[in-house]
């Protein structure tokens, strides 16, 4: 099977990707009273979510976490994921969006402010439950970041917001690397996904098909193919093509002509590079 074709290319974002960020970084509060039900999405920037009430398991990547209030979620660009709602108690989040260009130049010697999410990719995690979170830093500093924001018309307020922000990274991967944090354990209905998933991810710039991948895990085609949907909320196909455009913008950010991209992540042809390329992200690979 190719999954490199038109069809999957017209469809494989349509009602998955939302959210957008023309900006660094982008702040949310928000509240939900009635019950909502939530798809798989996934976003082409960071996201940090802290949890502060309801009855919600957050499903990323075929993992399922059970919320307490003040978790913080970390969910890495391109990453599935959604909330389920089980009741009707009102789910209240917070919300940071992230834009991995502006985070990456905050990484030197001694410092990376991407660490948390590269600690928590090391670990296989997405969710980090910090004890006494209320009472730490991280949580006034994130309460000022909101203050921020409900007076604008205050001196060099962006500037103080963009100062918050990095604030509250710094504590954060503080934290992140500290003995206080811990990793929450997950629980998925199916084990061969989640290697699934992993494989996938770890060798995007091989051939990956669902014969291929059928015969390392030991299971039919047609099994591994409706199991990925029904885990994950979307096809095969589209995953994979959505992970190599991802990799491949961060070698072409990185200054990898987008030629060599295309065939580093795993495309066969530039063409069809370029039409899932731009259907994505909206403009040409040169644009980037």
């Amino acid at each position: 099977m190719n999954y490199n074709n038109d069809q999957e290319i017209s469809s494989f974002h349509k009602h998955l990707k939302t959210g957008y960020l023309n900006s660094d970084f982008k702040f949310f509060h928000l509240k939900d009273n009635t019950r909502k039900d939530f798809p798989f999405h996934y976003h082409d920037f960071n996201k940090i979510l802290l949890f502060l009430q309801g009855d919600v398991t957050y499903t990323i990547e075929g993992k399922s976490y059970e919320l307490q209030p003040f978790d913080l979620v970390l969910v890495r660009a391109g990453e599935l994921h959604r909330p389920v709602i089980h009741s009707e108690s009102a789910y209240e989040r917070i919300i940071l969006y992230l834009s991995p260009e502006f985070i990456a130049q905050y990484s030197g010697e001694s410092y990376d402010l991407e660490k948390c999410f590269t600690l928590a990719a090391d670990a296989s995690a997405h969710v980090l439950r910090i004890p006494y979170f209320k009472g730490s830093t991280l949580y006034h500093t994130i309460k000022a970041l909101e203050n921020s924001y409900e007076h604008p018309e205050e001196y060099a307020q962006e500037l103080s917001q963009r100062l918050l922000f990095l604030q509250f990274m710094i504590h954060l991967n503080r934290v992140a690397i500290s003995d206080n944090l811990e990793f929450l354990e997950t629980s998925t209905s199916n084990t061969k996904i989640l290697e699934c998933l992993d494989y996938i991810n770890t060798h995007l710039q091989e051939k990956l098909t669902a014969d291929v991948l059928a015969d390392r895990f030991f299971v039919s085609k047609y099994y591994l193919m409706h199991s990925f949907k029904e885990e994950t909320g979307r096809s095969m196909g589209s995953y994979i093509t959505t992970k190599r455009l991802l990799l491949a913008r961060q070698y072409i950010s990185g200054g990898m002509p987008s030629t060599q991209a295309c065939y580093e992540c795993g495309f066969h042809n530039y063409s069809t590079f370029y039409r899932a390329w731009k259907k994505l992200f909206g403009t040409s690979p040169k644009q980037n």
